[in-house]
């Protein structure tokens, strides 16, 4: 049985030592059988993990933007060559299919692709001569130790979203990603190892609450990333910022796509097949709400209930399945007992999934695709995070409505129109409280030269994750102001400067 420790200062960790003795479990969801044992860091091993990297910062810090740019290339180089090894990795501990990992690992390499720019991103402003013999210069510097906290469904693709662009940056980096799935990060520290990364400039510490409380409180740690639940991260920001950092927390979900009576329902279907069923709906960016405006709910059940249950339900790992388990067997409870709270609600439960055994397979974690009908805004399943393989369809009559409902929702993460109505898709993009819209696109995941990120209990803080909301995040600015001597002494001045 693998026994997968931390990455401090260049070295895999695995002693006693660093860990107190405390461990979890690691499963294979679709077996249910334990494949490793994941030692869980003490305050004792954070604070080794961060003064690694404080240790290396500053020579990195000083290090040419072109040089931290060249390992980056490399690093994106060695990902396209062990992406199906990654994915491997990534399907075994998660569960989700193997094509949907490897999708999930070139998503994240978009954003290593984004920090190789990080020349050009870093350059300054220069304004001459701003009064006699003034000028102003301003120059973007990297903050210290950075740490990211990340979450079980994206072992690959969220540290990615932070970690190249802080590096990138000129940050030291330390990681704490999700216990439930910790060997893709492992696997990432080596690469960027072999990539030419300096030894200690990142470093993983495996845990949880712990190790996460002390990396909120630990004073050689500026600044603090989060993806995962709304509680969680509502109390790392508040932790964070409490201690004098610098926060961005992004959480919960309730993601609604707006049926238009006009919209394309084969290509609708498709597309809530993919935003509702990928990865077991374990994404931030699932749609678990769909709204059938007007008459439209009829055409839409009838095509969508036949894909739900023809869904083809397996381990990850075989070519054949569109959807895997779900990642732990108290996460497969937790996401039945949301289905069985529903049916108790009142909301007709069109495709069941619920008690789904696979042969051979038995003790896997799997439920298959679940459908309701006639959801209604008081019940538990449209209030709240799933974070599973459920679609509730609300039915509403008028455009007005389903706008409503987006926009009332506690949260504000992405929200989607199908449509052939311009107006009513520009109407929407502009009125729907939502960080990320998509037109005819259900999951708008902007690309890595955008950013990421939500609005209402979604999101905590004020920046969003990579593209240049990333580099703003991980950077402080510093602005100069110089004058040299021209040889004529003006004595002292005691008034404000101006530009006159």
């Amino acid at each position: 049985m693998a026994v997968i420790g931390h990455y401090i200062d260049g070295k895999i960790v695995t002693t006693a030592l660093s860990t107190a003795g405390r461990s979890s479990p690691v499963f294979d969801p679709s077996t249910g059988a334990q494949s490793g044992e994941v030692l869980l860091a003490t305050g004792a091993t954070v604070d080794e993990a961060v003064t690694a990297a404080a240790r290396a910062f500053p020579a990195w810090a000083d290090t040419p933007t072109l040089t931290r740019a060249r390992i980056m290339f490399k690093f994106k180089s060695l990902l396209e060559r062990d992406i199906d090894a990654l994915a491997t990795a990534i399907t075994k501990e998660h569960g989700k299919t193997f094509e949907d990992a490897k999708g999930e690992v070139m998503r994240g390499i978009e954003v290593v692709e984004f920090a190789c720019g990080i020349p050009h991103l870093m350059r300054g402003d220069f304004t001459e001569q701003v009064a006699r013999g003034v000028d102003v210069f301003s120059a973007r510097h990297p903050l210290g130790v950075v740490a990211g906290i990340t979450p079980f469904n994206f072992p690959v693709m969220v540290p990615m979203w932070m970690f190249p662009v802080a590096l990138a940056c000129g940050n030291a980096f330390v990681l704490k990603p999700s216990e439930k799935d910790p060997t893709p990060s492992l696997m990432l520290a080596e690469l960027l190892a072999e990539a030419g990364l300096p030894a200690g400039v990142f470093n993983v510490v495996q845990g949880d609450k712990v190790a996460v409380d002390a990396l909120l409180s630990h004073k050689d740690v500026a600044a603090v990333s989060f993806v995962g639940s709304t509680a969680i991260g509502e109390y790392v920001y508040r932790t964070a910022c409490a201690n004098g950092k610098r926060a961005q927390a992004l959480c919960g979900a309730k993601n609604h796509l707006v049926v238009m009576p006009d919209a394309d329902l084969d290509k609708t279907v498709d597309a809530l097949m993919g935003a509702g069923y990928g990865s077991a709906g374990e994404r931030c960016m699932a749609v678990s709400v769909a709204v059938a405006v007007g008459g439209v709910g009829d055409a839409l059940m009838e095509k969508l209930v036949p894909k739900v249950r023809s869904l083809k339900v397996g381990p990850g790992l075989d070519k054949d399945s569109e959807m895997g388990p779900l990642v732990t067997k108290e996460h497969l409870a937790k996401v039945s007992a949301y289905v069985d709270d529903g049916v108790a609600a009142g909301a007709e439960l069109v495709v069941d999934g619920r008690g789904l055994k696979l042969q051979g397979y038995e003790n896997g974690y799997f439920l298959g695709g679940c459908l309701f009908d006639n959801v209604t805004p008081d019940m538990k399943i449209y209030k709240e995070e799933i974070f599973g393989p459920v679609l509730s369809v609300v039915r509403v009559d008028r455009y007005d409505d389903a706008l409503k409902l987006v926009n009332d929702h506690e949260y504000g993460n992405g929200a989607a129109i199908f449509t052939r109505d311009g107006d009513a898709a520009r109407a929407f993009d502009r009125d729907a409280k939502a960080g990320m819209i998509g037109i005819n696109v259900p999951i708008p995941v902007p690309v890595a030269f955008h950013s990421f990120g939500g609005w209402k209990r979604s999101v905590f803080g004020d920046r969003n994750v990579y593209g240049m909301e990333g580099v703003g995040f991980y950077t402080k600015m510093k602005t100069t102001t110089a004058r040299w001597p021209t040889g004529i002494r003006e004595g002292a001045q005691f008034v404000m400067p101006t530009t006159g």
